[in-house]
């Protein structure tokens, strides 16, 4: 998605909903904004995983109430 200059780039787990975006300059290539959004993807969901262990929980993910916000 295009926003003057940048360029923003949106990664999805569809197993947990968890959701991270990056933003780089439109003159980069798309496999390696591709490639760093899949990064931070994994960090989060490795991130998720080892705060959940370490509270004692299963499910780490949004649902799980762990990212803040509102659950409605």
């Amino acid at each position: 998605m295009p926003i003057g200059g940048s360029v923003k780039v949106t990664a999805v787990d569809v197993t947990t909903g968890l959701e991270v975006s990056v933003v780089g300059p439109s003159t980069a290539a798309q496999s390696e904004l591709e490639r760093v959004a899949v990064r931070k993807l994994r960090y989060m969901l490795e991130k998720s995983k080892n705060e959940g262990a370490a509270s004692g929980k299963d499910d780490p993910g949004p649902a799980g109430g762990t990212s803040g916000g509102i659950v409605v």
